[in-house]
């Protein structure tokens, strides 16, 4: 496999540049040596499967042969083939590259866990203590990051789950394959690799969260936009049955394509490299390759203006998820969801297509998704003054998210399924961003002073915002509820802006247009 720039460590000083004192924990596979201060247990690139390569590159998540001695666990681990953001996109969204095989690893944060180890002679710290038996356990939450499931990485600063330790969870953010090496459509291969990267590591989690002081019996999963996505796959998925007891689904499109449909950019990057779209001849070309092939065939495509794009397929196991979690799967557990109010200018104003939306390509969008006139008006009735540019981002934003969001609610609410649903309003003041997609991530995260969060709110969002917001969250996490009231047919909606509260119905005649 091609080597990476490794420039996790630039982005994770918080993780090495203070003073900590080395812990051990042990696991299925070996002990690991993380790192502690301040009360949180650190640990970093701790395998969960195999690395997906050589013999096992397009085969399913295989068990980790294990290691001798203490593994270090003090740094990011490897991250899944990809490239950076471009377009306009790099402003906002950050990227990171660590070499390695590995990529199918968990970074684990955890109030105070495991036992202190004897560290280097002339550190300055030592000793030792009991290990954490007989303390209560802890919830925890496992993190499944997005990235339209060709980027994204656990070693992010974005995702540093430090602050849901400190607020008592056990977070768990975790890696998977992406790209061609995690959703091709191939002969020879298995569907949805990337999707059984997360069901294998939330197996793992389940057995062996214990270790870090988590409780296995109080699982919460979550995850944004592609993360989301998979969340509600596994949740579907018969093998992912059982292995969380809550879910959060942030700004995830719910929907999986045919087979035909998913396959379309896994045949266009075969014929870009002239090969068959079959698991052998993908299995010899390195992954940067594939990954350089991904970004010709998709150039000027994004997910709300259209063009080829990795996704989910039916098959093999997996339903359409919207349609089995519609049907009732998951209904068992407490679901929370939502999205941002105007998820698409994420893609339109940092990139300039808001600008070049022309009548040609609203008229094509009300032909290609069958957008009948009422609708149009009262889209346009509402936006006095909006540019073609806006009302398309209007309506990709609820035709995307906001109309499924509202369609699973409607449809746990028929069978009394806990369900609640929330949209984050508060509008940004950089590169025109306004409530994109991505803008709520540092109030989840409580950390609008990172510089992630500032590349998105221009360092204006208000603390109470992020207050309000990370709080629901771990509420979920303790006790399965966020603190506001479930989905009825009043449609009652957590609104998170610079002030926060339940609005009934929020612009319900765009809603019921649509019907």
């Amino acid at each position: 496999m091609a080597s990476r720039p490794d420039d996790a460590a630039a982005l994770q000083t918080d993780q090495i540049d203070e003073p900590r004192e080395a812990v051990v924990v042990g696991v299925g596979s070996g002990v690991l040596r993380g790192s502690r201060a301040d009360g949180i247990a650190r640990f970093l690139g701790v395998p969960y499967a195999s690395a997906p390569f050589g013999p096992l590159r397009f085969a399913p998540p295989s068990a980790h042969p294990g290691w001798s001695g203490e593994r270090d666990a003090t740094r990011p681990g490897a991250t899944a083939p990809q490239a950076p953001y471009g377009g306009g996109l790099e402003q906002v969204l950050p990227s990171v590259a660590v070499a390695g095989d590995e990529i199918l690893n968990v970074n684990v944060w955890t109030p105070e866990t495991g036992q202190t180890a004897p560290s280097p002679a002339g550190d300055g710290v030592g000793g030792s203590e009991a290990p954490a038996e007989g303390r209560a356990l802890r919830p925890v939450l496992v993190w499944v990051h997005g990235g339209a499931l060709s980027r994204g990485a656990n070693a992010l600063d974005s995702y540093d789950g430090s602050t849901f330790a400190r607020d008592g969870v056990v977070f768990v953010a975790i890696n998977y394959r992406l790209g061609s090496e995690g959703f091709s459509v191939l002969e020879g291969a298995p569907l949805n690799l990337g999707l059984l990267d997360v069901i294998a590591a939330l197996r793992w989690v389940r057995h062996e969260i214990h270790a870090f002081g988590g409780d296995p019996e109080q699982i919460t999963v979550a995850g944004q936009s592609a993360g989301a996505s998979l969340i509600a796959a596994a949740l579907a998925h018969p093998d992912g049955a059982g292995l969380a007891g809550r879910a959060i689904l942030q700004s995830g499109p719910l929907a999986a394509r045919s087979r035909e449909r998913a396959g379309r950019i896994t045949r266009l990057i075969a014929k870009d490299l002239g090969i068959a779209a079959e698991r052998d001849a993908f299995a010899a070309v390195a992954p940067d390759d594939l990954v350089a092939a991904q970004l010709r065939v998709t150039a000027g495509t994004t997910p709300v203006t259209g063009g080829p794009g990795f996704a989910l397929a039916i098959g093999d196991g997996l339903p359409d998820p919207e349609a089995a979690l519609g049907a009732g799967a998951a209904d068992a557990i407490p679901v929370l969801i939502g999205s941002t109010r105007e998820e698409a200018r994420l893609w339109l104003e940092p990139t300039g297509l808001t600008a070049r939306i022309s009548a040609l390509h609203l008229a094509a969008a009300r032909l290609n998704f069958k957008i009948r006139g009422a609708t149009m008006r009262v889209y346009r009735r509402n936006r006095p003054g909006a540019s073609r540019g806006e009302l398309f981002g209007a309506l990709a934003t609820d035709l995307l998210l906001r109309l499924p969001i509202n369609r699973l609610a409607d449809a746990r609410l028929r069978r009394g399924a806990a369900t609640w649903v929330y949209e984050f309003a508060w509008s940004s003041p950089r590169l025109g961003l306004g409530a994109a997609h991505c803008m709520e991530l540092p109030a989840v995260f409580d950390r609008l002073d990172a510089a992630d969060g500032l590349a998105l709110t221009g360092g204006e969002a208000p603390e109470s915002l992020a207050g309000e917001m990370h709080d629901a969250w771990v509420a979920i996490a303790r006790h399965g509820d966020p603190g506001w009231e479930r989905w009825t047919a009043d449609r009652p909606v957590r609104t998170f802006d610079t002030e926060t509260r339940t609005v009934l119905g929020p612009r319900e005649d765009e809603r019921a247009s649509w019907d």
